[in-house]
């Protein structure tokens, strides 16, 4: 993906009142949707429909909106995009989600049979295993995440995401034995490459694999591709707030997102028109667990083990899916004087951190966060 500008916005105020649509199809005037803390607004079409045999010939104004929604990789992954017909639409869409399907079969930590699920297995036997293109991609740029994050971002955690999972849903803290045993596994130092063979070793016994942090924003990315070999570059791809943005919708300089603020029951708070880059958003909004009036978050710090427990909400705007959500995820984790430290350092991002501090929620912006005031919301 291209690296979208981060200092120049065009402001729309024009925002519709929320509304849900079930249909593939949208000809309504406006829309927008919240996907975790994000809301995305997407211009009117109401152009007629005409057909193209080269997709590149087809001229912006014949192009109309089609929306599509699948269950993939455990959230409902959307797709936006502009093509002539709902025909080529269609076959766009499905390309995407076949991708993604793909990669579920990959990158999985639920799925016992992912390839994943299969490398974690073999964690302290002392083998070499040869992993898939899409993986060894994944896990390299992981490495390079846990390096810069300084060990804030690190896929070994899985063996305690494990255990706070089953915390959530018993509502009480995971014993402190079991805790102990999934620290122990943590680290990415006790991981190896050899990159002539593309083949991983984990010389950790107990070692678990979680991708839960990249792999969204990673497929976001891929789908977004997919729908580019198909000839249309005018496309969103959704994946529960990890978004991936191809080029601007017809007549317009770009995606209009709205950033929602750490209460996601209101109303976003800024808006920002991008294109070929991405968004992520990591916060604890949907998955934090109570324990005795303490507040636990589902994003766990792997130098503890445990859920971070700031209520907080981090977006991040970088090159890509596969960073904006990795950044996101290290940032949620380091906090905002070093997270931002940490984007600043990443060419093309930018990060909104929103957190709740004593009675009062605190905003801070990275260096190349969009400077903009907050638009207003229509009354």
């Amino acid at each position: 993906m291209l690296p979208c500008h981060l200092h120049e916005f065009p402001r729309d105020t024009t925002v519709a009142r929320p509304a849900i649509f079930s249909r593939n199809r949208i000809a309504n005037a406006h829309w927008w949707f919240i996907a975790a803390v994000l809301a995305i607004a997407l211009p009117a079409r109401g152009h007629s429909i005409a057909s193209a045999a080269d997709p590149s010939s087809t001229p912006p104004h014949r192009l109309e909106r089609f929306e599509f929604s699948q269950p993939e990789m455990g959230v409902n992954f959307k797709i936006v995009l502009y093509a002539p017909d709902e025909a080529t639409a269609t076959k766009a869409a499905r390309a995407a989600f076949q991708k993604m399907g793909e990669l579920n079969a990959i990158l999985s930590d639920y799925d016992p049979n992912s390839e994943l699920s299969r490398l974690s297995d073999t964690a302290g036997s002392g083998r070499w295993v040869t992993v898939s293109e899409p993986l060894w991609h994944v896990l390299q740029h992981s490495q390079q995440f846990w390096q810069e994050s300084e060990g804030a971002f690190d896929v070994t955690v899985g063996q305690a995401v494990g255990l706070w999972r089953i915390a959530r849903r018993a509502k009480r803290l995971p014993p402190p034995d079991d805790l102990q045993a999934a620290r122990a596994t943590i680290g990415f130092q006790h991981m190896e490459f050899n990159r002539a063979e593309h083949s991983v070793r984990l010389n950790v016994k107990g070692t678990r694999l979680d991708l839960g942090g990249i792999a969204k924003g990673y497929a976001a990315d891929e789908a977004l591709r997919a729908i580019r070999q198909q000839g249309w570059s005018r496309a969103l791809v959704d994946g529960g707030g990890d978004i991936s943005l191809g080029d601007a919708p017809p007549d317009k300089t770009g995606w209009r997102i709205g950033v929602a603020p750490l209460d996601v029951q209101a109303a976003p708070s800024q808006f920002l028109t991008l294109s070929n880059c991405a968004v992520a958003t990591s916060g604890d909004a949907f998955q934090a667990l109570t324990i005795q009036g303490k507040r636990y978050s589902h994003i766990l710090d792997p130098k503890t083990g445990i859920g971070l427990t700031n209520h907080s909400s981090v977006t991040v705007i970088a090159a890509d899916g596969l960073a904006a959500d990795a950044l996101a995820s290290s940032v949620s984790v380091l906090g905002p004087e070093h997270g931002r430290a940490l984007v600043d350092r990443w060419p093309h991002a930018a990060a909104l951190i929103v957190r709740q501090e004593g009675d009062r929620v605190v905003t801070y912006s990275s260096k190349r966060w969009p400077a903009s005031p907050p638009e207003p919301m229509p009354r």
